[in-house]
């Protein structure tokens, strides 16, 4: 009997102190927005139906590196290369000590070419003393598991790439092209022959 209590205490000990069991743990419940979703999607909590869904989405868009330091570190400082797409949220709600509650801010890209991509603003404070970190590059279940979930299968028509340049050069590009068919049409007005 006391064999077995020690044993358990020392599981539990380990379960505080080794940042695999914090994988167990993590946010009590998650939401998705976005382009194309007519209402946020709701992810369960640990230990509610559902709540292994939410966990399979933030391990596979990299919530855990984002939040907890692992090593090796998959966590990336630079924005990926490629176009993300439009931008998607999920915000997790992070319990604490002393029933606090954090809120943590997971951007979300899962057109982006060639993998989905994740970013978590750095500095995003929790439990006080813990910080957030960086970009992650997910792997192709990460799309299949949010389309799963709700999202559509392929980006929204109209959405547009949230951080491409073209969001801005391309009103632009369509006002000189404009301008410049219409000048040609002037010009070709003028040029033409006037009949007595």
């Amino acid at each position: 009997m006391k064999r077995t209590l020690g044993i358990s205490f020392a599981i539990a000990i380990l379960g505080v102190f080794l940042p695999g069991t914090a994988l167990g743990k993590g946010a009590s419940e998650a939401s998705i927005t976005g382009p194309g979703l007519s209402k946020p999607i709701s992810l369960a909590g640990e230990g509610q139906p559902g709540g292994e869904e939410r966990m399979q989405i933030a391990q596979e868009a990299g919530f855990f590196p984002a939040v907890f330091a692992q090593s090796p570190n998959p966590m990336l400082d630079e924005r990926p290369v490629g176009a993300l797409g439009p931008k998607y949220t999920i915000t997790y709600v992070m319990p604490g000590p002393n029933n606090e509650e954090d809120e943590l801010v997971q951007d979300l890209y899962p057109y982006a070419s060639p993998n989905a991509v994740s970013y978590v603003a750095p500095g995003q404070p929790f439990w006080t003393t813990e910080e957030t970190r960086g970009w992650f590059v997910a792997t192709a279940t990460l799309k299949d598991s949010l389309v799963a979930s709700g999202l559509p299968r392929n980006a929204p028509v109209g959405a547009g790439p949230s951080d491409s340049p073209w969001r801005v050069v391309a009103p632009v590009l369509v006002l000189v092209v404009v301008g410049a068919l219409g000048a040609l049409a002037a010009i070709l007005i003028r040029r033409r022959p006037q009949t007595a």
